[in-house]
């Protein structure tokens, strides 16, 4: 016998409606790459709930219908690809941090039939254009004042792109199952390896980071996603904080010290996520220039170990509590993070800090383990091997591995999340021992002979 209850589809399209008809007003800032600042909202816009009083959030819906009827496509377009920073027009993005010949092999190897780019990567676009086969127009992320001269063919601004459709929309259904989306890993060695996202995957994610033990934002949440889409889709801020209602600020790609104070500070940001890098260069200005936080109250870092010293003045100077996580791209990304337990709720001080440098533990739809190379469980106390995990949202294997591996198109009996050790279903790639400290509990300094740069 099966239930009668919740037989609807997770898929991506619904948080966007949710975010529309729940919190139609909550703002959404970007910094543009022309240089203003742009405000829009989750919910239509007054001319588009003229036209159509059901009409779900404009851009999103503009967007998705003008990849359906992209001119000379018939079906529409199934795999746009995009080179952007984080604003208002983005969709997701594949990442020009990677080189000129990574950006060409990623593209062609997604098969992208449509090109979005922000004007920052138009010269690099205009190279390597003759390298791009399956790309059958390039949408510029601008208004038609701002688009430069181009030789790119079928060439057109993002504006006047979606003005080329009208408001009869409506999101289709299907399996949630269904790819949603794509990044490309360069962690790895050989090319960079594609992660096919699902719609149940990330929104079983979004679901994950909106708890209160995780990223625990909510309606009442200024959020600043300052990690971009290219990196493992924005940690899932761009679904999370809709889903929620919380207030989004995107800062676009100047992400100096002064820039980024000044969109905190501008926007009343409550909670913010991104790499350490970006916040050395946020404290090195506040230090000298004696800034303070008047609403940040929770920054989230990861990507990489962070230093002991970057918690403390956080914590100590700014009075602004510090998060720290560990994920993979292939695990959408959240692994672990590391929310203070009712058990060391009274710690304070070195003792804080000691237990803040780990990555902490897994959320639910996360299992891990810690296996010799023989597989065999051991305790973290003995443990010096791999750590292997077991959960509902890591990748299976990359993305068309099982082609290039053997040239047919057939499905390995792949292992699902079997190892943060080891790229999943890629043999080219060398076992990684860079990640144990948030399997294992160690802290940076326990853990230094493997720790991750």
């Amino acid at each position: 016998m099966l239930g009668l209850m919740q037989d609807w589809p997770l898929l991506c399209h619904r948080i966007i409606d949710h975010a529309a008809l729940n919190h139609g007003s909550r703002p959404v800032h970007s910094r543009s790459v022309e240089g203003p600042l742009h405000t829009t909202t989750y919910g239509p816009s007054a001319a588009a709930r003229s036209k159509s009083p059901s009409a779900s959030s404009g851009m999103a819906s503009d967007s998705a219908t003008a990849l359906r009827r992209s001119p000379g496509t018939p079906g529409g377009i199934s795999k746009p690809g995009t080179a952007s920073w984080g604003s208002e027009r983005s969709i997701t993005r594949s990442t020009p941090a990677c080189s000129p010949d990574q950006i060409a092999w990623i593209i062609n190897h997604a098969e992208d039939r449509v090109l979005l780019t922000d004007l920052t990567f138009l010269p690099l676009i205009e190279k390597l254009a003759d390298r791009l086969g399956t790309i059958e127009r390039y949408v510029v992320l601008t208004d038609a004042a701002h688009l430069p001269a181009t030789a790119l063919r079928n060439a057109v601004a993002y504006e006047e792109w979606i003005a080329e459709v009208d408001d009869d929309f409506a999101w289709r259904s299907f399996d949630e199952n269904t790819a949603a989306g794509m990044c490309y890993t360069s962690g790895t060695t050989g090319n960079p390896k594609g992660v096919v996202y699902s719609h149940r995957s990330n929104v079983l994610h979004a679901l994950v980071i909106a708890s209160r033990d995780m990223f625990g934002v909510s309606c009442r949440d200024v959020v600043m996603p300052v990690v971009p889409m290219f990196h493992a889709n924005g940690w899932s801020l761009a679904l999370t904080a809709p889903m929620v209602g919380a207030s989004l600020v995107m800062p676009g790609s100047k992400l100096d010290g002064p820039s980024i104070f000044e969109l905190l500070t501008k926007y009343h940001v409550t909670c913010t996520a991104a790499v350490p890098t970006v916040w050395l260069a946020l404290l090195a200005h506040l230090e000298a220039s004696g800034g303070r936080f008047e609403d940040l109250h929770r920054v989230v870092i990861g990507g990489a170990a962070c230093p002991r010293s970057m918690v403390k003045t956080f914590q100590e100077v700014y009075g602004v509590e510090v998060v720290h996580a560990w994920g993979m791209t292939e695990m959408s990304p959240l692994g672990t993070l590391c929310s203070i337990k009712p058990e060391y709720a009274g710690l304070s001080g070195e003792e804080r800090l000691d237990l803040q440098a780990k990555q902490g533990h897994a959320p639910f739809t996360i299992e891990m383990k810690i296996t010799d190379e023989f597989d065999r469980e051991e305790q973290p106390a003995q443990a010096d091997d791999q750590e292997r995990g077991g959960q509902t949202r890591e990748a299976e294997g990359h993305y068309r591995r099982q082609e290039e591996a053997d040239g047919r198109a057939v499905r390995r009996d792949l292992e699902a999340c079997r190892t943060a050790a080891q790229f999943i279903g890629d043999p080219d790639s060398q076992p990684l021992r860079n990640h144990r400290s948030s399997a294992l509990g160690l802290s940076q300094e326990q853990d230094e002979p493997h720790r991750n740069s």
